[in-house]
């Protein structure tokens, strides 16, 4: 019971977050390298046990709000399944494992995921309560960690890649706020973030609707830019678009329709045809850029 407290307080499931450091090693076309696929892994364990200490500080500092709240007060903190001291030394026990890891990785590699650390301990004390600056932040991590993924293994990311990626996680933020909006109607006396007062079901929607056409642009002009043909030796990338415009539609479907979307990693691994889609475009990727097809 004690472990599977801790497997909670460490969010293991968010975990998945962090494949995003794998995606410069994808389109570097280094993923069949296993010299560089371990060292990206060593970063994405890194990540993982960073992210958990930002999410054990949140907990922590959310603990009474977190009770109050339909879903958040099964949290082993809020429950008080672990004690608030309990899980600050947790947190310290994993951020010095993090200190010493990271002299084993590149300057820029660390020092990425130090601001990945201060960002969002920013955002636990303050940003998280400032309109527009919470989903910002939200994105800024996600872009930190493909960032972090180049620097890992020396390589350049596109720019429109970069972008796709702040569009996506702006997309995905911004859908996280309208789910709790739902949550706030739903259940009009539960004590939730105070943010939300400034949002509205409109404007989160505009907000939706602006960063879902960012992500299929982007991407979809990232896969015929004259970079990437060139680099790729192939304008086949382009093929690649439908599962991208899927994944984006079968998400509002999700938020709209089945009024889901608090948790983005729920959906990715719960939601059969968001798996298979996902799974189909990875495939579809690998074999394009690897020349396999």
């Amino acid at each position: 019971m004690i472990i599977k407290n801790y497997i909670s307080l460490f969010r293991i499931p968010q975990w998945i977050k962090n494949l995003f450091v794998f995606v410069p090693l994808l389109f570097s076309r280094h993923l069949f390298d296993l010299e560089y696929l371990f060292i990206v892994l060593g970063g994405f364990v890194i990540f993982c046990l960073t992210s958990s200490v930002v999410y054990i500080i949140n907990d922590i500092i959310d603990s009474e709000a977190d009770k109050y709240h339909p879903v958040k007060k099964n949290r082993p903190v809020a429950s008080g399944e672990i004690t608030q001291k309990s899980a600050a030394i947790a947190a310290f026990v994993l951020f010095l494992i993090v200190l010493f890891s990271l002299q084993y990785f590149e300057f820029l590699f660390s020092l990425s995921a130090a601001v990945y650390l201060l960002l969002n301990v920013f955002y636990s004390f303050w940003f998280k309560h400032v309109v527009l600056l919470d989903i910002f932040s939200i994105a800024a991590g996600f872009m930190i960690r493909v960032v972090a993924g180049a620097f890992i293994i020396n390589v350049e990311i596109s720019s429109w890649l970069i972008l796709t990626t702040m569009f996506l996680s702006l997309y995905l933020a911004v859908m996280k706020r309208r789910s709790e909006l739902v949550v706030v109607k739903d259940e009009p006396n539960t004590v939730t973030r105070k943010v939300l007062a400034f949002y509205s079901f409109n404007f989160t929607d505009q907000m939706a609707t602006v960063a879902a056409a960012g992500v299929i642009i982007s991407y979809a002009l990232y896969s015929v830019s004259s970079r990437t043909i060139a680099v790729f030796g192939t304008e086949n990338l382009i093929y690649t678009t439908p599962f991208v415009v899927f994944g984006i539609f079968r998400y509002m479907y999700l938020v709209y329709i089945s009024e889901k979307g608090e948790n983005a990693t729920e959906i990715m691994i719960t939601d059969l045809p968001m798996l298979i889609n996902t799974m189909l475009y990875l495939l579809t990727t690998t074999l394009i850029l690897y020349k396999i097809i």
